[in-house]
């Protein structure tokens, strides 16, 4: 069905291969900030989004924004046209400053928002804080490492 909507618009379809490739690069980053997480007992806070205290609960929310934002990402990259960010080393300096921007919209402003108790910038530079910041950038370097390598143009950028 996808090919049927897209057919002779390649650009269409790269905004969909990327933003897939987005999401597999997210679920990468992903899982090791999700490791993190559970290090510092901060899984059952994400948990608390869908009414649970539940570390697995937190967890599977935890992923499933990854795959979001991962996604984002890639259809950003397709969009904007970011010609470094298919290769590995400028992905993962772009992919930190993307995890840079989601430690401030998502800890700092959407999921206090959504908890009720409303933004937090006055608390970023708290210890809990800089600990999500950390992992927020290695979920970013990760995501656009990730993604330089399952995009595969960088491969193809680099042997033309």
């Amino acid at each position: 069905m996808v090919d049927i909507a897209h057919r002779g618009r390649p650009e269409s379809r790269q905004l969909v291969g990327d933003a897939g490739s987005g999401a597999l690069a997210g679920l990468v980053g992903g899982l090791a900030f999700g490791a993190l997480m559970a290090m510092m007992s901060m899984l059952p806070m994400v948990g608390m989004l869908a009414g649970s205290e539940s570390a697995l609960v937190g967890f599977a929310i935890h992923m499933v924004i990854s795959a979001v934002i991962g996604a984002i990402y890639g259809g950003l990259v397709s969009l904007v046209g970011l010609t470094s960010a298919p290769a590995v080393l400028p992905g993962v300096g772009i992919g930190m400053a993307y995890g840079f921007v989601w430690w401030i919209l998502g800890p700092l402003l959407f999921m206090p928002i959504m908890m009720g108790m409303g933004p937090q910038f006055a608390s970023a530079l708290t210890q809990m804080n800089l600990m999500s910041l950390m992992g927020h950038l290695i979920y970013g370097a990760l995501l656009g490492g990730a993604f330089a390598m399952i995009s595969g143009r960088g491969e193809q950028r680099s042997s033309a």
